[in-house]
């Protein structure tokens, strides 16, 4: 195959149309019956660009898939992956943290599905006020939300904080099941400290990023 190695995998296509943005979103997977399936990568493609009765061809890059850090460690099981957006906007004086969506992540209920949601600290919190919630999305593992939070806050004050964000499971009458986590800020590694130093030092700009959410926090309580 021209000089590259040829890598044998199973791909699975998961597609869906999303009534709110309107547009169509293919997710492209290696199909493993034994574990969970590996995410490869995805695309959207707006449905305003496709006709009634037209059949129309497109050439689409996927969106990259996060690679592991190579000093990640291992014994650390892989619950999904979440897309979170960071800008410091100088207009309101704060950082904005944008949770865009996950993606693959780890069943927790009987039916197969986990009914997720995200939270996020800007940590140290010694005033037990950094938390943001988003809503609780039903029976998904694929979760769209595009929600975004302002921690007030001075640009120089970033580099001594670090962002925790933790994507847990609603359950009716007992406690929440925690599926994943990330930790962003000076003290990460790989893309968790490059998204994080990217964000600092390009104030107005938004920087979306994905990262792998892993079923440990290091310095995190666990419990919702």
């Amino acid at each position: 195959m021209d000089g590259h190695s040829a890598i044998a995998c199973h791909p699975l296509l998961l597609a869906r149309i999303d009534s709110v943005l309107l547009h169509f979103r293919i997710s492209v997977c290696d199909e493993d019956k034994f574990r969970h399936n590996e995410f490869i990568g995805e695309t959207r493609i707006p449905l305003k660009k496709l006709k009634p009765n037209q059949t129309k061809n497109f050439n689409i890059c996927l969106e990259k898939q996060l690679p592991i850090d190579k000093t990640e460690d291992k014994s650390l099981e892989e619950r999904g992956r979440i897309l979170i957006s960071l800008k410091y906007s100088s207009q309101k004086q704060g950082l904005l943290v944008g949770i865009v969506r996950c993606a693959h992540l780890a069943a927790m209920d009987a039916n197969g599905y986990s009914d997720p949601y995200v939270k996020t600290y800007l940590k140290p919190d010694e005033d037990k006020k950094s938390k943001h919630k988003t809503a609780v999305k039903k029976k998904t593992l694929n979760p769209e939300f595009n929600e975004e939070f302002c921690y007030e806050i001075k640009h120089g004050d970033l580099a001594k904080k670090t962002l925790e964000v933790t994507v847990w499971d609603y359950d009716i009458g007992k406690s929440n099941d925690f599926i994943g986590g990330v930790v962003l800020g000076i003290n990460a590694k790989g893309e968790r400290l490059k998204h994080w130093f990217d964000c600092l030092k390009n104030k107005d700009k938004k920087i979306e990023r994905w990262h792998t959410l892993t079923n440990e926090l290091p310095g995190a309580v666990l419990s919702d």
